[in-house]
């Protein structure tokens, strides 16, 4: 488990409101099983519902630390998922009540298609919404995401970034070691203080990041869950990039040249019908590194469906 959790600190949308004139602001919502979802609206323009990384981040370091800069051209919806957060806890963390929720929030709205947002770890729940209600999906904005949990393409590419960085070799690793390599790396690369580095290359982005998550603390009862019970939690584990080539919503993946977190070549084995590829000079959280690109390749996206 505890190469997992080594891990998941890396891992750590077109139609109007209904209600044209719903104004800022931060609320709880029931869920059908009585879970209290906490969510805000903010901003103007279409409907975009931002679905955190993790497992189990809240909001409000995309938020604040970039993400409201898209509150220019879109009503931005953040949700903190379920045992995440602000929200509540729960007996239920499976995926399909993960996507469940999306969808009553959408409902909650009064929403009819929506755009989702998706970071990181988000990726693989976004995806599974745009499979299971595409009626409702507008488009997805996918950004560094991965659709494979700790898959071992990824691993043997951070095994060899964090060699590079101990300015040591890398060798053949069996499969099954991969895990038990990258976990010694990593405690190698914290001795040294520089394991943010799978993340990025720049200190103060931890900092920052750091900063804002003290100042809004948090649960992680899902994060921990799915990390520390992964049996419990096969479908989080899984493949979902063959999945990807039944999706016809409209797509657009952003990522990023240097991140290690999910892998620089992961986004390579999506196949939806109808996607758009925007590679960035930048690692995993390019949403604040390089705000002014990301912003507006999603801008762009959400522009051209709009025509």
């Amino acid at each position: 488990m505890k190469t997992i959790w080594i891990f998941s600190v890396f891992f750590i949308l077109f139609n109007s409101f209904s209600a044209q004139n719903i104004s800022t602001k931060e609320s709880f919502f029931d869920t059908s099983d009585h879970v209290k979802i906490k969510f805000k609206v903010s901003g103007k323009g279409e409907a975009c519902i931002y679905v955190p990384g993790g497992p189990g981040q809240g909001y409000s370091s995309f938020e604040l630390l970039g993400g409201n800069s898209l509150e220019k051209n879109l009503k931005m919806i953040y949700m903190d998922q379920r045992g995440s957060g602000e929200s509540g806890t729960s007996d239920n963390y499976h995926l399909e009540k993960m996507v469940q929720d999306i969808e009553e929030l959408r409902q909650h709205l009064k929403l009819d298609k929506v755009f989702l947002l998706a970071h990181s770890f988000g990726g693989i729940i976004a995806v599974n919404y745009a499979k299971k209600y595409p009626k409702h999906t507008k488009g997805l904005v996918l950004a560094n995401v991965t659709l494979h949990f700790l898959n071992d393409e990824s691993i043997k590419e951070q095994i060899e970034y964090g060699n590079e960085l101990l300015q040591q070799k890398t060798s053949a690793i069996p499969k099954d070691s991969l895990s038990t390599e990258l976990s010694k790396i990593s405690k190698a690369l914290r001795s040294k203080r520089i394991g943010y580095k799978f993340l990025t290359e720049d200190i103060e982005t931890i900092k920052q990041m750091d900063k804002i998550d003290s100042l809004h603390p948090r649960i992680i009862d899902f994060g921990m869950a799915v990390i520390s019970k992964p049996k419990d939690f096969p479908e989080y584990y899984a493949d979902y990039a063959p999945m990807t080539k039944t999706i016809k919503s409209p797509v657009l993946i952003i990522t990023g040249k240097h991140d290690k977190a999910v892998g620089t070549q992961h986004y390579k084995t999506f196949q939806f019908p109808n996607q758009k590829v925007v590679s960035i000079d930048g690692g995993h959280l390019l949403y604040y590194e390089r705000n002014r690109e990301f912003v507006g390749a999603v801008f762009d996206f959400v522009d051209k469906i709009k025509r």
